[in-house]
This record gives C-alpha cells, sequence and structure tokens, in this order.
C-alpha cells in the first residue's frame, strides 16, 4: 500500500494487551497507528515504535477518553499528524470488581465513565470527520459479560452491555453515509488484566471454553482487523464473539 493511500486508525487503551495486539495487527495491514493511553506513556510510545518497524508511521497521545475534551483532543491530534481518520478502535477498559452491595458509586462510575462514555467520546468526535469523508469503520470493545453477566462485575457488565446496544444504534445513525460500526466480544483472553486471578478461578474459566484454551490478544486483534478492512465491507450492527466457545 502506497504511503498517501494508507488509513489511520485511532486505537484507544493501545498500550498493553488487546489494544497492542490491535495495534500491531493493523499496522502490519498496512496502518497508520495512534496509540492511545490514560497513563502507561512509556508503553504506549513503545507500541508506536514497535508499529513503525512495521513500515508504517505511529504516533502515541496521552488522553483520558472518559474525559469529553480530552477525547477531542485525541481525534485532534490525530487529525493533526495524519489528516484523516479511516478506522476507530474503542478498546480503553477498567474494572474495578466488587459485590453489588457493596459496591461504591465511584466504582460504578468510574468503569462507566472509561468504558462507556470513552466509546461514546470518540464515536461523536469522529463521526463528523467520516460522515464528511463518507466512509469509515468503527470497532468497540465489549466482552462476553456485556451478554451473559457476570457475578462482581455490574458495573463491567452494563458498560460492555451498553457499549452492544450503543453500536447498534450508531450502527442505524451513519450506514447510510458509509461508515460502519460494530463491535467484538471477547471471552478469557490473557492480558494483564487477567493475569492476577487465582489459579483455580483460571482453571474453572478453561473447563467452560469449548476449545479448551485461553484465548490470546492475537485472537482478538485479528477479528477487530477483519471488522475494521474492507473485507467486512458489508457488515455493521453487529458482535463478534470471540472467546473460544463459552456463549453459544
Amino acid at each position: 500500500m502506497a504511503e498517501n493511500e494508507r488509513k489511520v486508525a485511532v486505537v484507544t487503551g493501545g498500550g498493553c494487551g488487546i489494544g497492542r495486539a490491535i495495534c500491531l495487527e493493523l499496522a502490519a495491514r498496512g496502518c497508520d497507528i495512534v496509540v492511545n493511553c490514560a497513563h502507561g506513556e512509556q508503553a504506549a510510545a513503545q507500541t508506536a515504535a514497535d508499529c513503525e518497524a512495521l513500515g508504517v508511521k505511529a504516533v502515541s497521545v496521552r488522553a483520558d477518553v472518559s474525559n469529553f475534551d480530552e477525547s477531542k483532543g485525541l481525534i485532534d491530534a490525530a487529525m493533526t499528524v495524519f489528516g484523516r481518520i479511516d478506522i476507530l478502535v474503542n478498546n480503553a477498559g477498567i474494572t474495578r470488581d466488587g459485590l453489588l452491595m457493596k459496591m461504591s458509586d465511584e466504582q460504578f462510575d468510574e468503569v462507566i465513565g472509561v468504558n462507556l462514555k470513552g466509546a461514546f467520546n470518540c464515536m461523536k468526535h469522529v463521526s463528523r470527520i467520516m460522515l464528511k469523508a463518507r466512509s469509515g469503520a468503527i470497532v468497540n470493545v465489549a466482552s462476553i459479560v456485556g451478554i451473559s453477566g457476570n457475578a462482581g462485575q455490574v458495573n463491567y457488565a452494563a458498560s460492555k452491555a451498553g457499549i452492544i446496544g450503543m453500536t447498534k444504534s450508531a450502527a442505524k445513525e451513519l450506514g447510510k453515509r458509509g461508515v460502519r460500526v460494530n463491535a467484538v466480544a471477547p471471552g478469557y483472553i490473557e492480558t494483564d488484566m487477567t493475569a492476577d486471578l487465582p489459579q483455580e478461578a483460571k482453571d474453572a474459566f478453561v473447563q467452560q471454553i469449548a476449545l479448551g484454551r485461553i484465548g490470546q490478544p492475537e485472537d482478538v486483534a485479528k477479528v477487530v482487523a477483519f471488522l475494521a478492512g474492507d473485507d467486512a465491507r458489508y457488515v455493521t450492527g453487529q458482535v463478534l464473539v470471540v472467546d473460544g466457545g463459552i456463549v453459544m
């Protein structure tokens, strides 16, 4: 792909885990990359450097996507550097687990703020750009928890279920101008977020997986890249579950 034909992808929470894998997969497919992080600037800068090693341009931008103005700053920065945005991947997410009766309103609000409002903020700011271009792909990272629920994750489940509903609504709003909106719902993926789980919990998860193994970030990244690419040009408003066969 010639340099002036490269697509530009903005990936929130792109410094590590699934986000890093998405950045690298899109870079390997010829996209220039904007790696977003709220914290961990060093990891984001390393991801950007690793993307550039694949022959594309990449920058890292610090922004808290739960903040409306900072998320606008992220999109503005991408436009300043590259002059276009073809792909937005809303991957940034946090957990603040706890049982419903013990969960604080701060724990609930923080997760909703990053996971759900952060996705809304970035979609709102990028939608005007994509609608004007009459093209674009948005991929939101949900979770199987947003489909099936999970004890101790009322806040996380609410945020991810909200992403699924928001994806379908946005797809109906933006589709007539050539903008596609889809979601992926990962299952148990080996990341920093799951690393601290007790071994018994990990073993219990594996017992529920039809393929009998824990997923890797790359498993999710390849599905995201498909949804963001031209091979999925007639796919919108869909949620692809990437869980090895837990939710069926």
